[in-house]
């Protein structure tokens, strides 16, 4: 029911009739739009981000302070998010939902936390 518009890279540029977006490497944004939303004149937006995080994954203090920062990461990513898509296409901007997940690599070349965020937002078109 949900039409997609997936943003990545040049492809950003070329949809939105500009230059194209820069973007940290396995972030993506999508755009859905349904019927009745389209009638009130809003659009909900979802930007995602991909990371990893080198460091200890024990139950050390160093590894939870490890933990936290790459959540604080993602919050971050989405306090911010409002931000840029007021400067780009919003007139208002509505923070929904955020998620982080925190998953543990040990054992393989190098320890840390591959780390997948995304942050669900609503705005109003310009």
């Amino acid at each position: 029911m949900f039409r997609k518009l997936v943003l990545a890279g040049t492809a950003a540029g070329t949809l939105m009739g500009g230059p194209a977006i820069a973007q940290t490497e396995g972030q993506r944004i999508v755009i859905e739009r349904s019927p009745s939303a389209r009638q009130e004149g809003y659009v909900r937006v979802q930007s995602s981000i991909n990371f990893f995080v080198p460091g200890p994954t024990g139950d050390g203090e160093e590894a939870a302070t490890l933990r936290e920062r790459a959540k604080r990461i993602v919050y971050e990513m989405a306090a911010k998010e409002c931000d840029v898509l007021r400067d780009v296409l919003a007139k208002d901007c509505r923070l929904e939902t955020v998620t982080s997940n925190l998953h543990r690599q040990a054992g393989q070349v190098a320890e840390g936390y591959n780390v997948q965020g995304s942050a669900n937002l609503q705005i109003t078109l310009k």
